[in-house]
């Protein structure tokens, strides 16, 4: 499938996917595709910047390379590592002879930036770079060259160019600062948690079978959560399996009791859950009901 050629088409086919986008959102991802500039979220954790990368991959009907960070990450783990288990086997059975015979693509173990420079059938990749705030500044540095040039260096081997550069999208849930040179070749979002009626849009493209009170009921008491000084403040992917849990158990509005019972699908460390207890679930739900009247 070709780009979009607006941004209403933007819009039009991330919905079409499930995903309910700011305006500003799909402006970024419009001129990031128009461009061909690589696309840097970031925001705090569960608010959809790796659903993003998801639903355009689906929406173009390309492939999604995912690289998923950590610390320690390094070129070879992200690039192509040799099989030297074969290379040995290799060796010993006089399949592979000489420099060139094991140091052959036969023997490559490609991984994902590697992958998304090769050609693909539906057209570039989707290179999804996800939490790169998880590695640290070597990494950065080798990203940078890859991605000015969108090509990779395997010393046995050469360079590899991309035929044509892959989407690229890099996430941050900004538990530290990635550096100003990485990210001025990108365009920058910052991806906020979305207001109540977006973020009830959402809920309803996610889970269509939540009654339409329960859901203003979830959305409402989420939302006001976010306002307490909480450790970890609950993504609307909270919202979205907290649904789903009351649904699983038939639940039709929220009360203090079934709150108390589901709040691991919300909260998910214990400080937060006894400073809810502290604010006293049912004094928040009646707050939060006589603003939805």
């Amino acid at each position: 499938m070709g780009l979009p050629a607006s941004i209403d088409e933007v819009e039009a086919l991330l919905a079409a996917e499930g995903y309910v986008a700011a305006r500003a959102l799909a402006v970024v991802v419009f001129l990031s595709l128009k461009l061909g500039k690589p696309l840097f979220l970031e925001g705090e954790a569960g608010v959809g910047k790796t659903e993003i990368a998801k639903v355009i991959a689906a929406a173009l009907g390309r492939r999604l390379i995912r690289l998923q960070c950590y610390e320690g990450l390094d070129a070879a783990s992200a690039v192509a590592e040799w099989n030297f288990a074969a290379q040995m086997i290799a060796i010993r059975s006089g399949e592979a002879v000489g420099r060139e015979g094991l140091f052959s693509e036969d023997y490559l173990i490609e991984r994902p930036l590697l992958a998304a420079m090769r050609p693909q059938a539906g057209g570039p990749p989707v290179l999804l770079i996800d939490e790169l705030d998880r590695t640290d500044e070597p990494f950065e540095a080798f990203l940078l060259e890859a991605l000015s040039d969108f090509q990779v260096t395997i010393p046995e081997l050469g360079t590899i160019k991309a035929p044509a550069p892959p989407i690229v999208i890099l996430t941050s849930n900004r538990t530290r600062e990635v550096h100003d040179a990485l990210k001025r070749r990108c365009l920058y979002h910052w991806v906020d948690y979305p207001g109540f009626e977006r973020e009830l849009q959402i809920l309803h493209s996610k889970v269509p079978e939540a009654p339409e009170a329960l859901s203003r009921e979830v959305v409402a008491f989420v939302q006001r959560l976010r306002a307490e000084d909480l450790f970890k403040k609950p993504g609307v992917a909270e919202t979205i399996d907290w649904a789903k849990c009351l649904l699983a158990l038939d639940v039709i509005a929220l009360s203090p009791e079934v709150i108390a019972d589901t709040l691991g699908a919300v909260l998910k460390y214990q400080d937060d859950i006894q400073k809810l207890s502290s604010l006293e679930a049912g004094k928040i739900l009646d707050e939060i009901r006589r603003g939805l009247v």
